[in-house]
């Protein structure tokens, strides 16, 4: 596999079981996009980063269906992301994410993982 983005090398690609991964997309979140073109000295109204942030996500859906669909590889969106990144969490097996080589939209491919902060320790006399 040597897609034209980012694919974390933990992933799983020989596995037929479901593999969740994070996709996050070329166009930026609209707020970032704005400010970006901002510091660039360029104009950009958040009405037109949130129509390309839109029409990213419409284009994937299509290429999904190209990609994956016509297929007939199984899979699911778990979550839309638009804020904090612009993307979206899914499930599909291990052995078809390379099928995503071919989408125009994708940025980078993580795994889904979960994480865990610990708490702030506090010294035992401080209040």
């Amino acid at each position: 596999m040597n897609p034209s983005f980012f694919v974390d090398p933990s992933i799983d690609f020989s596995t037929n079981q479901m593999t969740s991964i994070i996709i996050e997309f070329k166009t930026k979140p609209a707020v970032v996009a704005v400010k970006e073109a901002e510091a660039a000295g360029k104009q950009l109204t958040l009405e037109e980063a949130t129509k390309q942030v839109e029409e990213s996500h419409a284009k994937f859906q299509e290429e999904l269906k190209t990609l994956l669909g016509d297929q007939h590889v199984p899979y699911t969106i778990r979550h839309v992301y638009k804020t904090a990144l612009n993307g979206v969490s899914m499930e599909l097996p291990g052995k078809d994410i390379k099928r995503l080589s071919q989408s125009t939209v994708i940025a980078r491919i993580y795994p889904n993982k979960k994480v865990h902060i610990m708490p702030p320790v506090t010294p035992y006399n401080q209040k």
